[in-house]
């Protein structure tokens, strides 16, 4: 009768929940999704990242905030980039460490919001600015060489 009594007791301490355990949310089965086919992705490659201290993955066709898909080179996708050194945005393709030279400068002094719809005479995105409160936002297409811009 006594050893009935142990063994209960030793199983109720044993179903005590660990704090190990993940709770799975639509957030995070995505982000494992995207970070499966950027390790996946042919052209990515592990860099040791000092400022995150892990390590990253880098020349992946598959950013998060991309724009539009790339009409040059057709793999990449357009994304809006911020030049750490000169402050200066532009948008330049995700698949630039391959090969791909599309880019184009923004404009530096007005308020941008740049629209995931593409412009129907060179696919580039296109953008929305203003200068300053009393202007109306203006509609144009983010490529300066674009036929629609003149």
């Amino acid at each position: 009768m006594m050893q009935r009594k142990k063994s209960q007791v030793q199983i109720k301490k044993n179903k005590k929940k660990s704090r190990s355990t993940v709770t799975i949310t639509k957030n995070k089965i995505n982000s494992l999704k995207e970070e499966i086919n950027q390790y996946t992705d042919p052209n990515g490659y592990l860099s040791w990242s000092s400022k995150k201290r892990m390590f990253i993955i880098l020349g992946t066709n598959s950013p998060k905030q991309g724009l539009v898909s790339c009409p040059e080179c057709k793999i990449g996708q357009l994304i809006l980039i911020r030049s750490p050194s000169t402050k200066k945005r532009f948008i330049g393709c995700s698949n630039f460490h391959n090969g791909c030279k599309a880019s184009t400068p923004l404009l530096q002094k007005a308020r941008l919001r740049v629209l995931k719809s593409k412009c129907k005479i060179c696919m580039w995105p296109i953008i929305v600015f203003r200068y300053n409160k009393k202007q109306e936002w203006k509609k144009q297409c983010s490529n300066m060489k674009c036929k629609s811009r003149s």
